[in-house]
This record gives C-alpha cells, sequence and structure tokens, in this order.
C-alpha cells in the first residue's frame, strides 16, 4: 500500500485487487494529499465528504450517508454529476461508515479500503470507525496527511518504508491480548512482547530508521502513525 508518507509491505497480503478510497465526513485530508491518494482509485463518498469531493471535481462511484451534515447544493452536485445517491434515515442502527463498508462489499467484493476525513471531531465517531474496522477481514487503512492507522493480525508482520518520518508511533491493541509483539528500528523495540487493551502502554515509540518492521504472533494490533500535531 503506497501513500504520501509511507509504503506498507505486508508478506501474502495483496494489494493489487481494488483500491476504495473512502471519502468521509470528518476532519478534511489537505487536498494535495487527497488528489494524490485518489488517483486510480474507485471513490465512495460518505455523507458530507461530498464537499471536498466536490471542490477537487473527484467524481465518486457513490455518495451514502444520511446527509444531517452536507450541504444540499453538494448533494445536487452529486445528483447533477448522475453519481447514485443513497440517502438513509438519521435515526438508524449503524453510522454511515459503517452502512459504507456494507455496501462497498456488495459493490466492490474483495477490495483494499482506505478511509480518509475519519479523524477530527467526535471521539465516539472515532471510537467506532476504528473498531468497525479492525473487526472487518479485509485490509482497511485510516489515514490523511497527519495521521495513519493500520492492522495487523496474528501471524502477519509488515514493513513500513518511510518517505516522511512520522513525529511518534503507537502500538494500540484492538483485541484483548495481543502476544508475540516485535517492532525494530524503533526507540524502544520489542521481542516477542504481550499487549493488552486494559494497559495501552507502547504508545510514543520514536523511529529511528527509514524502515521499520513489526510482526504479531496472536490478535490484532493497530499501528498508529502521527505525522503533525
Amino acid at each position: 500500500m503506497k501513500l504520501p508518507q509511507c509504503e506498507i509491505t505486508i508478506p501474502n497480503s495483496s494489494f493489487q485487487i481494488p483500491n476504495c478510497l473512502f471519502v468521509t465526513g470528518g476532519r478534511a485530508p489537505n487536498v494535495d494529499w487527497l488528489a494524490e491518494v485518489a488517483n486510480g482509485r474507485k471513490i465512495f463518498c460518505v455523507d458530507k465528504g461530498i464537499e471536498i469531493c466536490r471542490k477537487l471535481e473527484l467524481v465518486p462511484e457513490i455518495l451514502i450517508g444520511d446527509f444531517d451534515s452536507a450541504e444540499n447544493s453538494s448533494v445536487e452536485w452529486a445528483r447533477e454529476k448522475k453519481i447514485p445517491v443513497e440517502r438513509h434515515p438519521v435515526d438508524k442502527d449503524l453510522t454511515d461508515t459503517q452502512l459504507a463498508l456494507n455496501r462497498a462489499a456488495e459493490i466492490f467484493g474483495e477490495h483494499v479500503a482506505i478511509l480518509t476525513g475519519c479523524f477530527g471531531g467526535r471521539f465516539d465517531h472515532l471510537y467506532s470507525t476504528i473498531f468497525t474496522c479492525a473487526a472487518i477481514e479485509r485490509k482497511i487503512f485510516l489515514a490523511d496527511e497527519r495521521e495513519i492507522i493500520f492492522f495487523v493480525t496474528g501471524g502477519e508482520s509488515v514493513d513500513v518504508t518511510f518517505n516522511q518520518k512520522p513525529l511518534a508511533l503507537s502500538l494500540l491493541p484492538a483485541t484483548e491480548i495481543c502476544t508475540g509483539v516485535t517492532i525494530k528500528n524503533v526507540r524502544w523495540e520489542l521481542d516477542g512482547a504481550t499487549l493488552t487493551q486494559n494497559f495501552p502502554n507502547a504508545v510514543s515509540n520514536r523511529v529511528i530508521d527509514k524502515k521499520i518492521s513489526v510482526s504479531v504472533e496472536s490478535g490484532k494490533l493497530a499501528i498508529y502513525l502521527c505525522f503533525a500535531e
């Protein structure tokens, strides 16, 4: 997975299958960052995410949401562009992002997902998005120019090669326990460590090389990279 700040390599995982970029309604990504990431990828727009798509003239495959935050003029722009618009009630069980992730699986089948516009705003929305993504089997990356989160499942290893060194790196268990956690080329390395959700202490590490390696024996681990505060 190539992003402007880094390239993420997970052996035995194919990023050659369709890539889908979800543009959601939180903190809008930098326009140059978004234009680069959107190039060559299918775009799935979620609610207020249509605002920045309209600004950049990015035409998504579909727009979905309850539209409690999107400008009516932007929704009308989508209709004028013949973009399919799926409107859901404001009072519903699933969040707009959850609806979009489910709908994309129906439309695109197997795919790799990048979510942008998911940071900033309310903590409960971000919490819901992170744990929703962690529970999904397909590869999902949450990203903008300031922050990246991705997940490593038990039995996997990952290499990250940086174009831009992050300010901080944190390892956050997305399951109750992650065992056999190993990370190299950081200030505080781990070798076969056990990390738990109720004591998340592997935070604010520092990258000391252009490339890092992380592996996990069991559980699901979120890798958090901060590039700007």
